[in-house]
């Protein structure tokens, strides 16, 4: 049996293979080794073949990190959310991985936890571990996009998504919100609701504002008022839900139907109405946002608007890819929007329902 080389790489080790030792084991350069990894055309196959043997052999794995940071660039895209807990942004970041994968690109994930300091930490990580781009959700508690122009700064393309900065001068991917919330609140006018209110989140998000907005629309196409009292300022929590109801409920001629801007806010109005002793939809009817999977085991199931969450993922990496190969020539920035879908289901489904006008033709009806 032949001797091992001196200094050449031991299987049996726990620790990582560089390129260096390959290079140092075949007696070639690092250029030749990164060459042959990458099926340039410069090396032959019969260097290729060695290369990609010995690779196997000792489970070379590249280090994508100290790539980027000898080319000032990488193949990694950044997400930042404010969370990663229920359906709507781990379904839009499963998009984002499959959109990204599919270009050649991995990705890092960072979380604000609703936390604007944490924002800004987040992108001090991605800056550092040099991504090709950024994609971020903002968090409840941004109120300023200051942290955002060191990214602009070093000319890193950003493209911001669901949560988004507004203006033509920034690239998103949002969904129509704002006929989200008209088609949730046409759908209740037509299930004979006339008194609506509505539970809606913090209106410095975008999100919510558009909701809040597409609620009004309806009112006003229907020849309803726009009554201030019936609507109540939340974080969109559960209990808060149920709080909101509770004070609802209370006011002198209290809303025969909600429109919650988001379903946790809908699942706690609807249990307060339970334990109030309320029947649903037939007392007060209930309509959410965001299609959560907890909507189709609530009793009874709870109509909603779904967001198209994994599609919004992969938009927002074709619209970053189309950032990035611009290769910092002029980049017109781009305002993508795309369109909700009303599942209506028992929450809100009153019988002998009115039949609904042509604007409302895209609900689906489910369970």
């Amino acid at each position: 049996m032949a001797p091992r080389k001196k200094n050449a790489p031991d299987a049996a080790t726990s620790s990582p293979v560089s390129m260096a030792d390959l290079a140092r084991e075949l007696n070639v350069s690092m250029t030749t080794i990164s060459r042959a990894l990458s099926d340039h055309f410069s090396i032959g196959p019969a260097m290729k073949e060695k290369v990609l043997k010995l690779a196997k052999k000792y489970n070379y794995q590249p280090n994508h990190l100290a790539s980027a940071l000898r080319k000032g660039r990488s193949k990694l895209l950044g997400i930042v959310v404010p969370y990663i807990e229920g359906r709507f942004f781990p379904s839009v970041v499963h998009g984002i991985e499959t959109a990204a994968s599919k270009a050649g690109y991995n990705v890092i994930i960072c979380q604000s936890n609703e936390d604007v300091v944490q924002e800004r930490r987040n992108l001090e990580s991605l800056l550092s571990a040099q991504v090709a781009g950024v994609l971020v959700s903002l968090s409840r508690t941004t109120l300023d996009y200051q942290h955002f122009d060191q990214l602009r700064s070093r000319g890193l393309p950003l493209v911001y998504f669901d949560r988004v900065v507004e203006g033509d001068s920034v690239n998103t991917v949002v969904l129509d919100d704002r006929e989200g919330g008209y088609l949730s609140t046409r759908h209740l006018i037509a299930q004979g609701c006339r008194r609506i209110a509505h539970l809606a989140g913090p209106q410095h998000l975008s999100i919510y504002k558009n909701r809040r907005l597409g609620y009004f629309d309806a009112l006003r196409e229907a020849g309803l008022p726009e009554d201030e009292h019936l609507v109540i300022y939340t974080d969109m929590l559960q209990e808060q839900g149920a709080a909101g109801l509770r004070q609802l409920l209370a006011l002198p001629n209290p809303p025969d139907a909600v429109f919650a801007a988001g379903d946790f806010s809908a699942l706690g109005a609807q249990q307060e109405a339970r334990r109030q002793g309320l029947r649903v939809p037939e007392d007060v009817a209930i309509a959410g946002f965001s299609n959560e999977s907890f909507t189709l085991v609530a009793e009874p199931n709870i109509t909603t608007v779904d967001q198209r969450c994994e599609e919004m993922g992969q938009a927002a990496v074709r619209l970053l890819l189309e950032v990035i190969d611009s290769k910092g020539a002029a980049f017109t920035p781009r305002q993508v929007s795309l369109r909700p879908e009303l599942l209506v289901r028992a929450s809100s489904l009153r019988p002998a329902p009115a039949p609904e006008k042509a604007a409302s033709t895209r609900a689906k009806f489910v369970g």
